[in-house]
């Protein structure tokens, strides 16, 4: 194979004498970009670094589907605020069923809304002085609500995905003046299903997981001429608690690294960085961080968790992270289990 594989690329170079490698930018070529935003304060504070992670519970949605499988109680609840750049503003909630003791596998629900605020609307008018005219504001908006399903198949292997109906709207633009003088609006609202999957195997070696995840595939969209994709991405990770190689009460402390490499469509590819540091499986401190990356910078953040069993219990985590030349991003969210 690889012969073969030398073989057609010598001969495609021998046919264009003048073949060279080009550097292609990817960037800007997905819409509904806020389908790849990191929505749990937990995984942001890990920096995205969460796809081979211990996430049993219904958060998992939004990362990778597998690892709610693991999932112990018989309904997780989470909701999430994120306020990202610009007063933009982000509000997530999921829910997650575990019926007959996990035999079913386990489902659940997730939703995602968007407000970008207020906009002031224009139009060119010839007749102006300043050559425009405002025509009111809009205010565009997105969510997505998706259902999701995983299944423990073994109980070191679990695979899962969601479906989900993604809707972002941009609100109306005026195209044209009919000639009785009025205006003509066309409304840019486009929505389409997306389709998410992953897997989590539990290697068996210490505490080392080893995940893979594909996320926001979809159709095409299109509001005029051009066609546009959505931020598909294609990420593998791994995860383990570093504190395995020492002789140490894990239930006291515990260590957690993971490492992604992330492939997205409209970026260059990524690895993703974070650490998880436990006390007593009530106070964690977090650090993440991805790179390259264009703005975003150091990810920290905290968490307190609380149990009342080993099926009832929460938890409340918040991150921070650094945004270059915006204002800084914060996440707080919750999740409860029964």
């Amino acid at each position: 194979m690889l012969l073969l594989t030398s073989a057609i690329t010598f001969a495609a170079n021998a046919q264009d004498p003048g073949f060279q490698e080009t550097d292609v930018q990817k960037t800007s070529q997905t819409n509904f970009k806020f389908l790849s935003l990191s929505v749990d304060p937990r995984a942001s504070a890990m920096g995205g670094a969460v796809v081979a992670q211990d996430m049993a519970y219904s958060n998992a949605m939004f990362y990778n589907p597998a690892t709610m499988a693991y999932m112990q109680s018989a309904v997780s609840v989470g909701v999430m605020n994120t306020q990202w750049i610009a007063d933009i503003t982000y509000y997530a909630g999921s829910i997650a069923f575990r019926p007959g003791n996990g035999q079913f596998g386990v489902f659940g629900i997730s939703a995602v809304g968007v407000n970008y605020g207020d906009f002031l609307g224009t139009v060119r008018e010839a007749g102006n002085a300043s050559g425009y005219r405002d025509t009111g504001t809009f205010s565009p908006s997105a969510m997505a609500v998706g259902f999701g399903y995983a299944k423990a198949l073994t109980d070191r292997f679990a695979v899962g995905g969601n479906l989900k109906f993604a809707q972002q709207d941009l609100g109306s633009s005026i195209v044209d003046v009919a000639e009785s003088g009025d205006d003509q609006s066309r409304d840019y609202s486009k929505g389409t299903m997306v389709f998410d999957f992953g897997a989590l195997y539990q290697t068996g070696f210490r505490s080392m997981n080893f995940a893979v995840n594909v996320r926001n595939f979809a159709r095409e969209l299109k509001y005029e001429q051009e066609n546009f994709e959505l931020p598909l991405t294609f990420r593998i990770g791994v995860s383990m608690d570093m504190l395995d190689f020492a002789e140490i009460d894990h239930d006291m402390h515990t260590l957690r690294i993971a490492i992604d490499a992330n492939r997205p469509r409209d970026f260059s590819e990524q690895i993703m960085v974070g650490g998880e540091y436990t006390f007593m499986k009530i106070f964690s401190l977090r650090a993440g961080y991805t790179f390259p990356s264009d703005l975003e910078g150091l990810n920290l953040g905290t968490g307190i968790q609380f149990f009342i069993d080993e099926r009832i219990g929460g938890a409340i985590n918040y991150s921070y992270t650094a945004f270059d030349v915006f204002d800084s991003v914060h996440r707080i969210g919750a999740h409860f289990s029964f």
